[in-house]
């Protein structure tokens, strides 16, 4: 049993990108796709895509195809993100931690969110309008729970 999805995408992005994998696969939620659109919004991925993989029949045996969904109420919807390297194969994800967990969560207010990094990191949080970086919160004046760090 999974307690925290979470720290299971986010150790998923850790090792896939330790490898250099092109992409990632996940079972998605809607926080796992608003985590996917934040990364995206700040460079830090490439892109990212639902679907659920559907088995077709073919001569040589069953093959599995991924279909584009509307919705994420479907069982088995996989989220796919597709991970970022620059040109000479260097990560663009250096670090990426969980923040707030199930046993001690942290909330903070817009004044009180420190910079990443000096600025060079981002940290995502979960608010009242949603999933969002620490930029756009403070930009929007709206605190909540500071899911993870990355940069």
């Amino acid at each position: 049993m999974m307690t925290d999805p979470i720290a299971d995408m986010l150790t998923r992005i850790r090792n896939a990108n330790n490898i250099e994998r092109p992409f990632v696969e996940m079972v998605a939620t809607n926080l796992k796709v608003a985590l996917a659109k934040v990364l995206l919004e700040e460079g830090f991925v490439l892109g990212y895509r639902t679907g659920k993989y559907v088995e077709t029949a073919t001569e040589a045996g069953t093959t599995k195809d991924f279909v584009e969904v509307e919705k994420l109420g479907e069982p088995h919807v996989v989220l796919q993100v597709f991970l970022k390297y620059g040109p000479d194969g260097e990560k663009v994800i250096r670090h990426i931690a969980r923040y707030s967990k199930p046993g001690r969560r942290v909330y903070q207010g817009y004044k009180e969110v420190r910079r990443v990094l000096d600025g060079l990191g981002i940290a995502i949080l979960s608010t009242s309008k949603g999933v969002m970086s620490d930029r756009q919160a403070k930009k929007e004046k709206v605190g909540g729970e500071i899911l993870c760090t990355v940069w």
